[in-house]
């Protein structure tokens, strides 16, 4: 009689209760997975923001670092809208010279760079497209720039006379000094040579990054110009 009862199977109740369990096993144990894998991927995700980042700065220090001044044309221009500069092509000097912008628009920090440009003529129309792709890009303005990250506004601050001051007023007042009538076409592009901006001693950049990024907040990055013996930061 005990024999009989010791190889008696599972009723059942008993067999639907282990599946049960053996169901609600696999249920927490393919959510712990999934949060695991939802964890790999916030945590790249981050990472892959940080990195755009810090690629972001190193090419506007790169940027700054290989700006070059040429006669009787700005070297570095901040109109409120974008910031362009004339930059050496570090890869190839034989290339010639490149213009590059940096502007936000729709939330993005951008990057545009002309190709190799070689003649007067090339440098005044990179120049202005800059300024247009900074507003109303076409498609074969989109096709230079880059996405370097989300940004909610920024600014730009130049360092000269030992203070940080806005960029605008002081090409305000270089404006001002070419505006004068009686001149000669020769008397002004020599006034024009004279009056030309500088690069100034040093860029602050000043960037609020969004909320919801892996940095986020107010970050501020100062230049100096190569130059510049001590620096000032």
């Amino acid at each position: 009689m005990a024999t009989r009862r010791s190889a008696r199977g599972f009723t059942l109740v008993e067999l639907l209760v282990a599946l049960f369990a053996m169901a609600l096993l696999a249920v927490m144990s393919w959510r712990g997975l999934d949060g695991m894998t939802r964890a790999q991927a916030i945590t790249a995700a981050r990472a892959d923001e940080v990195l755009s980042l810090q690629i972001g700065l190193a090419q506007w220090s790169a940027d700054l670092d290989a700006v070059i001044q040429l006669p009787q044309a700005s070297a570095l221009d901040w109109n409120g809208r974008v910031l362009r500069l004339t930059r050496r092509d570090t890869t190839n000097p034989g290339n010639g010279v490149q213009v590059v912008g940096w502007t936000l628009r729709a939330g993005q920090w951008l990057r545009w760079q002309s190709p190799p440009l070689t003649t007067r003529a090339q440098l005044d129309q990179a120049w202005q497209t800059a300024d247009r792709w900074s507003q109303s890009p076409g498609d074969d303005d989109r096709r230079l720039e880059v996405a370097v990250t989300p940004l909610q506004e920024w600014q730009i601050f130049y360092f000269r006379s030992d203070a940080w001051t806005n960029p605008q007023s002081s090409d305000a007042t270089s404006a001002g000094a070419l505006a004068q009538p009686g001149l000669t076409p020769e008397a002004q592009r020599a006034l024009a040579a004279q009056t030309t901006p500088a690069i100034p001693e040093g860029v602050r950049l000043v960037l609020l990054l969004p909320a919801g990024q892996a940095i986020s907040g107010q970050i501020t990055r100062d230049w100096v110009r190569p130059t510049v013996g001590g620096g000032k930061s």
